[in-house]
């Protein structure tokens, strides 16, 4: 018995609306990829025919340059100055945290809770550098540097293994986590800020100054501890005066937040959000007479683009290549890095038996010459070439490892410093030009984000754990030549890494317009723009943000606009052409096949016999006769 037809009415009708709503998502979808097509069709053509004009240049204010600059050094001072103090006082602080453990197992503690503060970092990186890339740099780098004044305080004061019992390391190793996550946006955002500040022709020697201010910091710590070392008794030392140089973080850090403030956002970083609105950079400023492209149109361009911050997936999809090249430069120059800075005191100590204060002053004047080395090694890079001053760093550790620590081991004062300054040459060369290499092989949209994750994974993994490895290494084979083998092992890594850099000296940042010192700079840069070898527009303006392009065309650009609408149009009919001979030839084709099956058709015609009448005889071509009978 069927159903009734009030029973099948309503299914029959919500079949019909299922149908017909199926067929608008489907409309929908199609209407949506007309749009995106569509408007990468005219981003495409923009990319194209866009010229740089004065207004494209960011001219850098000096005063803005040097606040910029100012900041973002007492930050990284203020990061290597705990970074001195803690290595200085490590044989003390393992006393303090691990009183009834073995002096080995002391220094192993020491070394190792330092070496626990680079765990964080690569959180503190991710989280802190896709913040810095949507929110900006300035905030970011703000709070980055009080959580680690305010942590580096805090170790000041905290209480000892004497006090608390075994809660005294936990709070230790926990501090320094804290420490690990704020440093972990610290160095990839002061990178940041700086060579996106930087113009182009002096980006090394202004980035390499975040450097001389990190060994600076490094140096003033390691002058301090060794003050209150001469100075003060090694009773009160190790009771309280160790507490000292941690405490003063605190109104060190206040004043490096207090210039931080007066800072405003890089111009790259507001160029890539539309925030700047100067006469030529502003939409709506420039005369633009085609209608702006609707909401919709925009956002599916820009997720089919490079022009957003993207998520952490993202960023390991699509620049896994660079990332993979910075992580393992990082992990090369912060292997000899950290060697000369965190480890020495301990190394000339514990492996070479110098007293503390002696270890420590052997190693004041090489930081203070590396300090002052970097600057110059990011102004020779930039006048030459960030590879060639790599390649030279790299060669230089894998060389000079081994007769650095064949002095060292030697004893006396004069070799041990000779080796210190050996170690100190591929120092200098390698951070003289990192700070300026690394951002520049991201685009601006992403920039903070992927400094976060290569350089803070390889810091990480190789640099906060360069003391422990080598010490464990001298512990477990005897040998005080051990280290060397890690610091050469890793910088031959380093140089095959070079290879794979993108060369950026005197070259706009990926996904960021020119930047230059003064207006007659500007004015040269955009007349020389066709035949300058170290500019190029067609690139330049691949990687521009949307708003930069989307703008009324110059006489210039419209010209080109033209020119690629006459290509595009003469492509277009030597398709035409194409598809119109192959139309013609199938037309002949089957004209041929009509008339030789008509020809086909007639030939039978005649020569079929009549019904019933035999044919005559023919001979083949093989002279045999053969007869056919109808």
């Amino acid at each position: 018995m069927g159903a009734s037809p009030d029973v099948l009415a309503p299914r029959h009708e919500e079949t019909m609306n299922s149908r017909e709503h199926s067929r608008t998502r489907h409309d929908e979808a199609q209407a949506r990829r007309a749009a995106r097509k569509e408007e990468k069709r005219r981003l495409a053509l923009l990319r194209r025919r866009r010229r740089l004009r004065i207004n494209d240049v960011t001219v850098v204010e000096e005063s803005a340059l040097k606040k910029a600059i100012t900041g973002s050094v007492v930050g990284n001072l203020m990061e290597w100055y705990d970074v001195g103090v803690y290595g200085y006082l490590a044989v003390i602080i393992g006393k303090q945290f691990l009183p009834d453990a073995d002096s080995h197992i002391q220094n192993l503690f020491s070394l190792g809770v330092f070496a626990v503060t680079f765990i964080a970092r690569p959180l503190g990186g991710i989280i802190l550098g896709q913040l810095g890339d949507r929110l900006g740099r300035k905030e970011v780098l703000a709070s980055t540097l009080m959580v680690m004044a305010l942590a580096t305080f805090l170790i000041g004061v905290l209480p000892t293994y004497a006090a608390i019992g075994v809660f005294a390391p936990i709070l230790l190793i926990c501090l320094k986590l804290v420490q690990g996550f704020s440093t972990g946006g610290e160095y990839a955002g002061a990178t940041t800020f700086v060579t996106e500040y930087a113009p182009d022709k002096k980006r090394g020697f202004y980035a390499a100054l975040l450097d001389w201010g990190s060994y600076m910091g490094f140096a003033i710590g390691a002058a301090f501890v060794s003050l209150l070392q001469l100075t003060l008794s090694e009773e009160f030392m190790n009771s309280w005066g160790w507490r000292i140089p941690f405490m003063i973080a605190l109104p060190l850090g206040a004043i490096a937040l207090y210039l931080r403030t007066k800072i405003e956002d890089t111009p790259a970083f507001q160029e890539a959000h539309g925030e700047r609105t100067s006469e030529g950079n502003d939409p709506s400023s420039s005369g633009e007479i085609r209608p702006t492209p609707n909401v919709r149109d925009i956002e599916e361009a820009i997720h089919t683009s490079d022009e957003g911050p993207r998520r952490l997936t993202a960023l390991l999809t699509n620049y896994w290549r660079e990332l993979l090249t910075a992580f393992f430069l990082v992990a090369a120059a912060n292997t000899v890095g950290y060697a000369l800075t965190s480890y020495m005191p301990t190394y000339l100590s514990t492996t070479l038996h110098y007293d503390p204060v002696h270890g420590n002053l052997l190693t004041l004047p090489v930081l203070v010459v590396v300090s002052f080395s970097i600057p110059l090694a990011g102004w020779i890079s930039d006048r030459t070439s960030r590879r060639l001053i790599l390649i030279a760093a790299s060669l230089s550790a894998i060389f000079l490892a081994f007769p650095a620590f064949l002095l060292m081991a030697h004893g006396q004062i004069w070799s041990t410093l000779l080796g210190l300054f050996f170690l100190a040459f591929p120092v200098s060369l390698y951070m003289g030009n990192l700070a300026a290499t690394l951002p520049a092989q991201f685009p601006t949209i992403s920039r903070f984000g992927c400094m976060g994750i290569a350089y803070n994974a390889a810091v990480a993994i190789f640099g906060g754990t360069a003391g422990l490895i080598m010490e464990s290494l001298v512990t477990f084979t005897g040998n005080e030549l051990a280290p060397a083998f890690w610091v050469v092992a890793t910088s031959l890594i380093g140089f095959v890494a070079i290879f794979f850099l993108r060369e950026s000296a005197r070259q706009p940042l990926p996904g960021s317009m020119p930047s230059v010192a003064s207006v007659e700079e500007a004015v040269e840069l955009v007349e020389t723009q066709e035949d300058n070898p170290e500019l190029d527009v067609e690139e330049l303006f691949a990687e521009a943000p949307i708003h930069v392009l989307d703008q009324q065309p110059s006489a210039e650009e419209a010209k080109v606009e033209l020119a690629a609408a006459m290509e595009a149009e003469e492509e277009a009919r030597a398709e035409l052409r194409k598809a119109q001979a192959v139309t013609q030839a199938a037309r002949v084709a089957v004209v041929e096949a009509w008339e030789a099956e008509e020809d086909e058709t007639e030939n039978e015609e005649r020569s079929a016999p009549e019904v019933g009448e035999p044919t005559q005889p023919e001979e083949s071509s093989g002279g045999v006769k053969s007869v056919s009978v109808h």
